[in-house]
């Protein structure tokens, strides 16, 4: 014995994690192998341990899922009371003949002590608290939890959406909110276990009826016929023996099936249920005083126990004396404290109190919850990680996150897109419908509610589920609710790039670089360039559409004309040259043909003339040359949209930046493009002539 030792994998297992398995294995035996009574003792002497633990337990806790493992214990003790009915019955009908005391002590007692040992009362007894087990405890308990069941369900979304809006305020911290998250969910899978564990213990009621039949009826034919017991000496033995064995078994589960109306039944507090009960049922002196004058009336009507109303009556009244002596003696201490209370009331104001702007937000009604929350399917927020990947892989950066939130100051269907805190689209979404877009060239109308696009301002209507695929047959463009929100946020991300490009973004952009090419990020900034010039850069470029994708190409041509200057347009044009085929592909995406408008000569020289005067910003434009410049502009860019063709102006690199400022307020859609972003193996068509009528 000295050189044994345990298998390692037994070693290795924690002593908790073997006490479950254990129990299985011991209820499994109980039902498989005889057990002499003193064995049987322990084990229901154990029953009704561990039915009071339970019990007490479930009155001290604060909140349901402090008691998480409720609705286990309930199954686990279920199964323990049958397992012990099926040994105790075993014992009993072939051991009963021999005396009271055949199947334990235990059972002798509460067949004797508690009925007297007079098997009509115990028949009576265990009828009664069966039915009280069965039909009112057992029942309101699993009536309770499934509604509890069902409006924990219901409240999910609710709370999880509460739970985001702290987080996206800053009120708490990411565990904070992934713990908040947990116990939600660990809420309503607790009621709907609660609510499938309530069944158990209905069942197992049941079978108390059912086995004490059996064992009356079994033994009396045991006692006859094996063992030649006359019927009334054999009625009288093993029906005490039969309705002890109920008895010791249907305590236990009154006990615990209380124990789960307690649990179910509670509502959340930080007080535990005896708290909660003195704190609530006798804090009022006036309710015990009215009562205790009501029941000293009771006690001196004629007939009545004058002394058990009386000193019950006395009782009262001195409690409800004393909570009203204690309520005096308070009262001036509060009045004292009221005054530095109600100061301290009124915090002085901190740097806590300012909370940081979101970057990217989004605000939704009510209606509109479904959309975003994750319990419910949450298809928006799918789409919303795909336009930030997809935003990441064509623009070049990775966007903020959005922060999403429900205001119930919007109405129902209404959303609002915020950027730095400021809204830059509004808009309305019918869940359940589609938006029918008409692209320009539909055959036919549509019923519903008419309105535009919000992304684009086109025409559209909304119409039901089941006319989507008329719709589609007309020519219109269909898309759902989640898809109109995420359309007009991803058309809004990409309009403001530049705007979302912070420091903070240039300097993860730049480390992300790093890792590949450190020596060129070293080369830049902060030896040559300052961040704050490399973003402008970027920004300027966005600005007018151009994808920064190309990083390499964009740090090597600001590294090699870093030296030269350190003025944020001039790099920037340096930058677009050098993407310049870039840039072509993005307008052009297929053909070596470029169809374009261009500057008449004269009105190049007078530009030309004004640069060299104003300087680069272009103030010296004379008004009436640039009214000019702008009506043609747009004439000839509207020439071009009727022909299919992306309005693009083709002119000299000095004057690029000057027109692209000047006329991006008019013209946003308009690309201007200098002669030396052109490739060389690129055909150039003008189809446009702006100037030619001066």
């Amino acid at each position: 014995m000295n050189g044994f030792k345990f298998p390692a994998w037994m070693t290795a297992i924690p002593g908790q994690a073997l006490a479950a398995p254990i129990l299985i294995i011991m209820m499994l035996a109980m039902m498989i192998l005889p057990l002499p009574a003193f064995v049987l003792d322990i084990f229901f002497s154990f029953n009704i341990a561990l039915a009071i633990i339970v019990l007490l337990t479930s009155l001290y806790t604060v909140k349901p899922l402090d008691f998480m493992v409720f609705p286990t214990v309930l199954l686990v003790s279920t199964m323990l009371r049958l397992s012990l009915n099926v040994a105790s019955t075993r014992v009993v009908l072939t051991e009963g003949h021999t005396g009271p005391d055949a199947a334990g002590k235990v059972i002798e007692a509460f067949g004797h002590f508690l009925i007297g040992g007079n098997y009509t009362v115990g028949i009576v007894v265990f009828i009664i608290l069966t039915i009280i087990n069965f039909t009112v405890v057992t029942k309101g308990a699993g009536r309770i939890a499934e509604v509890g069941a069902r409006f924990a369900l219901d409240a999910m979304p609710g709370k999880q959406m509460a739970i985001d809006a702290d987080l996206n305020a800053g009120l708490i911290a990411e565990p904070e909110a992934r713990r908040r998250r947990t116990e939600v969910a660990q809420e309503a899978e607790f009621y709907g276990a609660m609510d499938g564990a309530s069944k158990y213990v209905r069942g197992d009621a049941v079978a108390g009826i059912v086995i004490t039949i059996i064992n009356v009826i079994g033994g009396l034919v045991v006692g006859i016929v094996q063992h030649d017991l006359d019927f009334s000496n054999a009625l009288k033995i093993y029906t005490l023996l039969a309705i002890g064995d109920g008895l010791v078994a249907q305590i236990p589960s009154l006990i615990i099936s209380t124990a789960a109306g307690v649990v179910v039944s509670r509502v959340a507090s930080d007080e535990d249920i005896g708290g909660q009960l003195i704190n609530q049922l006798f804090a009022k002196p006036q309710v015990l005083q009215i009562t205790a004058v009501i029941v000293g009336g009771m006690g001196i009507i004629p007939g009545m126990p004058h002394i058990a109303f009386i000193l019950l009556a006395a009782v009262l009244g001195g409690g409800g004396y004393l909570l009203s002596k204690k309520a005096q003696q308070v009262a001036p201490v509060e009045t004292k404290a009221e005054a530095p209370l109600a100061s301290a009331e009124v915090e002085e104001a901190t740097w806590q109190d300012i909370l940081p702007v979101d970057t990217l937000g989004l605000e939704v009604g009510y209606r509109l919850i479904p959309l975003v929350d994750k319990a419910q399917g949450g298809e928006l927020l799918r789409r919303i990680k795909g336009i930030r990947k997809k935003f990441a892989q064509e623009v070049g950066f990775l966007s903020p996150p959005v922060h999403i939130r429900d205001n119930l100051e919007l109405r129902p269907s209404a959303y609002k897109i915020t950027l730095k805190g400021v809204d830059v689209g509004v808009g309305e979404a019918n869940n359940g419908q589609y938006l029918a877009i008409d692209p320009g060239m539909v055959s036919g109308t549509l019923p519903g509610v008419v309105t535009t696009d919000p992304a684009f301002g086109l025409p559209a209507v909304w119409i039901e589920a089941s006319m989507r695929e008329h719709a589609q047959a007309l020519g219109y463009t269909v898309v759902d609710a989640g898809t109109v929100i995420a359309t007009h946020l991803n058309h809004l991300i990409t309009s403001h790039a530049a705007e979302l490009l912070g420091r903070h973004e240039v300097q993860q952009l730049l480390d992300h670089l790093a890792k590949d090419t450190p020596k060129l990020i070293e080369d830049l900034v902060p030896k040559l360039l300052p961040l704050s010039v490399v973003q402008k850069v970027l920004q300027n470029l966005l600005i007018e559409g151009v994808h920064i994708r190309d990083m390499r190409s964009i740090i090597e041509t600001l590294t090699e004309f870093g030296a030269q200057t350190q003025d944020a347009n001039d790099l920037t044009s340096y930058v677009r040259v050098a993407l310049g085929r870039a840039i072509v592909q993005q307008i052009f995406p297929s053909g070596n043909e470029l169809t374009v408008m261009t500057l008449d000569n004269r009105l190049e020289r007078l530009l030309m003339q004004a640069l060299q005067t104003s300087g680069a910003d272009g103030a010296g434009i004379e008004p009436g040359l640039a009214d000019t410049l702008a009506s043609q502009t747009e004439t000839a860019a509207q020439h071009q949209e009727q022909m299919g063709l992306t309005p693009v102006l083709l002119v000299p690199n000095q004057l690029r930046a000057l027109l692209a400022r000047f006329l991006k307020r008019t013209l946003p859609q308009l690309k201007v493009l200098s002669h030396a972003e052109i490739p060389e193996t690129k055909t150039i068509r003008v189809t446009s002539l702006v100037g030619g009528q001066l």
